[in-house]
């Protein structure tokens, strides 16, 4: 496996043998120290995702979901994800991973033409996509999301939307369809590529959307589209400025201590040796961070207002513990200028809005960073 030189996630290439039962046992001690944080909690959903986690064995996952079940409680009807590359290797494994429990699957197939693929480096054919998800469908995941990107490099707006049409006929429920670009600390930073402009990428999008629309999929979020009733539980509840708990190398958690009234952010070191050794310490986190007052606005509305219906007003004191009039002043400046509508119990961006998310999250930034 190598890394793709878009990516800026946390990946690493593997040059030996994955140690799949040792690392399967850091993410157990790991989550053992952060059960004090989450007594009493239901999971209502699991995400693994990071890197590439299909290549590890069915048996490896069946351990893994074991030891969190005995755990925590899970709720019925858990939603549990797992990302997958359409690499032969891991396709043969998809009916194993459905007989474990995962019963959703996020496959980061990014475009089914060969060329565009070769242009942004990803090792997979348009062949092995196809197959990919057709091995999906064949060992029974009724939750199926692609990823699938636009404004890749040399990309017109026929292969575009000929890139949509093929994805949508492959039957997903869920499609996470974003536009590349280019990230701090990748190759294609280094060595930028030439990738459409901003009135192409623009009619990529525009036009996408349509199409989307018209095939049934409901636009709830910024880069997320999904068939009636099958948006992605785990992503809303990100989203909504929910908590997470977050194990493994580079992983994030967010965390709300009621008694306290205060909310702690933690990042799990990065690199996955460090954190073979790490993974039962304190020094796993590489950062721990209790936000201020003053920044949980910000945070809320960074995440709630990429949700293209909005949410309810009520939803700022759950999540934050802080009274709606905190923001009252950014939320009026906002519909002022025609970026978000303000109403008694729902506040929600308008087409401007999501068009322009940046300038409007700037207006609910603190005082001091904007």
């Amino acid at each position: 496996m190598r890394k793709c030189p878009y990516c800026d996630f946390n990946s690493h290439e593997a040059k030996q043998t994955i140690p799949e039962r040792d690392y399967i046992s850091a993410l157990i001690s790991d989550l053992d120290q952060c059960l004090p944080s989450v007594w009493g909690r239901t999971v209502d959903t699991i995400f693994i995702g990071g890197g590439t986690p299909s290549l590890f064995s069915s048996e490896g996952m069946d351990r893994l979901l074991s030891e969190i079940r005995a755990r925590l409680p899970l709720a019925p009807g858990i939603e549990i994800t797992m990302e997958a590359n359409p690499g032969a290797i891991e396709q043969a494994k998809f009916a194993e991973f459905r007989s474990v429990g995962i019963n959703r699957l996020s496959i980061g197939i990014q475009s089914l033409n060969d060329d565009l693929l070769q242009n942004i480096g990803r090792v997979h054919s348009a062949r092995e996509a196809y197959r990919a998800v057709e091995h999906a469908h064949d060992a029974g995941f009724e939750l199926i999301n692609l990823d699938l990107m636009y404004a890749l490099p040399t990309q017109t707006l026929p292969q575009a939307l000929q890139d949509l049409d093929n994805a949508l006929a492959l039957e997903p429920t869920h499609l996470s369809h974003y536009q590349m670009t280019i990230e701090p600390n990748t190759w294609f930073h280094k060595h930028p590529p030439t990738t459409p402009g901003d009135d192409l990428s623009w009619a990529m999008q525009s036009q996408c959307q349509e199409r989307l629309r018209d095939a049934g999929f409901e636009h709830y979020e910024v880069s997320a589209y999904a068939k009636p009733d099958k948006q992605c539980r785990h992503n809303i509840n990100y989203w909504q400025y929910g908590d997470y708990l977050g194990i493994g190398a580079g992983a994030h958690a967010k965390i709300t201590d009621a008694m306290q009234q205060n909310i702690t952010r933690t990042a799990v070191v990065k690199h996955p040796n460090d954190y073979l050794q790490l993974a039962s310490t304190e020094q796993r986190h590489a950062t721990r961070e209790v936000l201020s007052r003053s920044e949980v606005p910000f945070e809320f509305m960074m995440n709630a207002l990429r949700l293209t219906e909005g949410f309810p007003n009520s939803l700022f004191f759950e999540h934050t513990g802080l009274p709606l009039s905190t923001i009252d002043g950014a939320l009026q400046r906002a519909e002022e200028e025609g970026l978000l509508e303000y109403g008694v119990q729902l506040i929600r961006p308008t087409d401007k809005g999501q068009r322009f998310l940046n300038t409007l999250l700037e207006l609910f930034l603190p005082a001091d960073k904007r």
